[in-house]
């Protein structure tokens, strides 16, 4: 009966679990990590209550949660051939000497932070991109906190591994023992290739002019008004009040206060604005929304510029019942209190009576049936 012993490295012959394909393959994926940690960022700051991001350019928030599920996606399969590369590494004996295995030591943790945390992040984006929310955690604040944890441990791995991928870069990859099958190039390739086709067939949602080939793309630009939704009307419970012949938009700044019916909403100057809607789910679409100007309404009640406004929601609950809209958003022109949609009257999936549109914000922050506007002193 042969004795168990601890796996070495003639255990795995395969000329591709080798550093070149490791460090050319990691600096890849450090690429698209980077990316999406600096984009995921800029969402988070987005949808903060005091966010200090400009309302222009309008398409701002479209292109860079667009780019950060992009990046996202690409990291899957380039993260699974990485970890294919290098899985024997963490089968083999450690070192003896207790210094060394010291150091052995932190860096299998730093690598399984890492990997956990990496693992992690792009099952948790893929889940949120398809709105599966299969967990107790609320998504945003857990994301951008292990979000942080990558980049300390990428980091870190970076610095330990910084030898063995400055000498995989300096010279051509000549040791290769000959034969047949898949080259460590061919590998390398391989996965930029499948890097490369994850992105083009998820990124319609984002990108219209690739929605006949993103087939796995979780929106296909399908909606009510040719824009998808997130949550209709009968999911937010507000299609009574919604319909309701009696509602009133109540504006209000101090003890100043106005309420609106409809009518007297459609009787004031109207406005269009070609306004995105960007979502955090990567998906975006372009919309002609009509409607009055939000500065308009706030001069009713005579608001001051640059104050920032609550946004209240028919819908009874739900984590964006009410929002925070700054002021550098409630000032622009492109600001609007929206009614109708590329020429027709607004559907109740899309916010009917009225809902919030402006420029560079993230979707699930443009508030849909809007009953209140309270001016923040």
């Amino acid at each position: 009966m042969t004795a168990l012993r601890a796996p070495e490295q003639r255990d795995f012959p395969s000329r591709l679990h080798h550093p070149h394909v490791a460090a050319r393959i990691g600096a890849w994926l450090g690429i698209c990590f980077l990316v999406a940690f600096v984009t995921g960022v800029i969402s988070h700051l987005a949808q903060q209550p005091d966010s200090w991001l400009p309302s222009r350019p309008v398409w701002g928030y479209r292109v860079t949660q667009g780019v950060h599920v992009a990046a996202g996606t690409a990291c899957v399969p380039l993260l699974l051939v990485k970890l294919w590369t290098v899985y024997p590494r963490f089968w083999i004996r450690p070192p003896r000497p207790s210094r060394e295995l010291l150091l052995h030591a932190a860096e299998r943790t730093s690598i399984g932070v890492l990997v956990a945390a990496a693992i992690f992040q792009l099952a948790t984006g893929l889940a949120n991109v398809t709105t599966w929310y299969p967990w107790s955690f609320s998504f945003r604040p857990t994301h951008f906190a292990v979000a942080w944890v990558v980049v300390g441990a990428l980091v870190l791995h970076i610095a330990v591994k910084l030898p063995i991928v400055r000498a995989a870069f300096a010279r051509p990859d000549v040791d290769e023992p000959p034969g047949e099958g898949l080259t460590r190039r061919g590998l390398v390739r391989i996965a930029g290739v499948a890097s490369v086709a994850a992105v083009l067939l998820t990124a319609g949602g984002a990108v219209p002019w690739l929605r006949r080939v993103s087939v796995f793309a979780p929106r296909s630009g399908d909606g009510p008004q040719g824009i998808p939704i997130n949550k209709s009307a009968r999911a937010a419970r507000v299609t009574a009040s919604a319909t309701d012949p009696a509602y009133r938009l109540v504006v209000t700044y101090g003890d100043r206060s106005v309420s609106l019916a409809r009518e007297e909403l459609l009787a004031m100057r109207q406005q269009t604005s070609g306004l995105p809607i960007a979502c955090v789910e990567g998906w975006s679409a372009h919309g002609d929304w009509t409607g009055v100007r939000l500065r308009d309404l706030l001069d009713l009640v005579e608001a001051p510029t640059g104050a920032a406004v609550k946004v209240t929601s028919l819908q009874q609950r739900g984590a964006f019942k009410v929002t925070h809209l700054p002021g550098q958003f409630a000032d622009d022109d492109l600001t609007l209190l929206a009614l109708g949609l590329d020429g027709e009257s607004l559907s109740i999936d899309h916010g009917y009576p009225a809902r919030l549109i402006a420029p560079n914000r993230p979707g699930v922050l443009q508030t849909k049936w809007v009953a209140r506007l309270e001016v923040e002193a």
